[in-house]
């Protein structure tokens, strides 16, 4: 059962990640019905350190109550190399005695450092997942998740998958029910479908990046709702369709198919976002011509569907 939570803060942490541990498992509320967790913010040596907001914090203790606990959780912080070596040793040990050990967001690094990913699967916000790969060749990362367990390591995406991956050790740990609860307490979905790419802006290419083709594809900007081949767009660009083929892919990195499907993809996040119009007026508009090849689309580069989009990310007007 999970009783013991040791959270661990090294100079530079984030404020916000770490207040999301705080909140979920810092924050007595047993008056309500749940459960109490010993909970202990410790440092390396159980001095103040300063955040990467400036202001400093004073933990309650040195990194004693990590021997421990049954939870040992890391804030965001992409510096996991300048960790000091007994907090990086305490969360060896933590792993090797089967406690948790959670990360968020950028906190992942720090688990890297520990030798804690290699093996494993794991992920971190995405900006930073090719670094994470990068330093850490090893590990298993998964681009497109808000949260990944790997036996009794936990890692979250960027910052409010930090409450995600929360509300998933309560729920494995407490059952449905009360992490629902805590959920409808804090005001925050109690579980959120979806990964990390219906967070992911993808702007539409700088077509001076593409200098052959930049004629075609600034007319396929404002054509999408049109069906055009690459026989058509190799006639615009007056080249041979395979000729046109090999360009298209050497200046953009992909097919002609899939640049037009993503940048209909995307048109479409934002006619959902800030329209009324309807999923099907939406999908004549953009070029997928019917509901169910936009949806097709749209689930599998976005990772919800566009009335699940729409109900997150929608542009409400405030009431009068």
């Amino acid at each position: 059962m999970l009783r013991n939570v040791a959270v661990i803060v090294s100079e530079g942490v984030a404020a916000f990640e770490l207040g999301v541990l705080c909140e979920v498992f810092g924050t007595d509320r047993t008056d309500d019905g749940f459960p109490s967790y010993r909970f202990d913010v410790c440092s390396s040596d159980g001095k103040p350190v300063t955040t990467k907001s400036g202001f400093k914090i004073s933990p309650a203790a040195d990194l004693t109550p990590v021997e421990t606990a049954d939870l040992v959780a890391v804030p965001a912080h992409r510096d996991g190399f300048l960790i000091p070596p007994d907090v990086l040793d305490a969360l060896r040990r933590a792993d090797a005695r089967g406690a948790y050990v959670m990360s968020v967001c950028s906190g992942s690094f720090v688990l890297g450092a520990a030798g804690l990913l290699d093996g494993r699967d794991c992920t971190t916000h995405w900006r930073y997942v090719d670094e994470l790969q990068e330093r850490f060749p090893k590990a298993k990362v998964h681009c497109d998740s808000l949260y990944v367990q790997d036996g009794n390591l936990l890692t979250s995406a960027g910052t409010a998958a930090g409450i995600d991956a929360a509300l998933h050790l309560v729920r494995q740990e407490h059952g449905s029910a009360l992490a629902t609860k805590l959920a409808r307490r804090m005001v925050v979905p109690p579980h959120r479908d979806g990964g990390q790419r219906q967070y992911i802006e993808v702007p539409i290419p700088r077509t001076p990046e593409a200098p052959t083709l930049e004629p075609v594809l600034t007319w396929l900007m404002t054509h999408l709702h049109e069906t055009v081949t690459v026989d058509d767009l190799a006639a615009r660009a007056h080249m041979a369709p395979r000729t046109f083929a090999r360009r298209f892919r050497a200046e953009t990195g992909t097919t002609p198919h899939d640049w037009v499907t993503n940048q209909r993809v995307l048109l479409a996040r934002r006619l959902l976002e800030d329209t009324d119009l309807g999923v099907e007026a939406i999908a004549t508009r953009v070029g997928f011509g019917d509901t169910a090849t936009m949806r097709h689309h749209f689930t599998r580069r976005v990772g919800a569907t566009p009335q699940a989009y729409r109900t997150t990310f929608r542009e409400r007007e405030p009431a009068g």
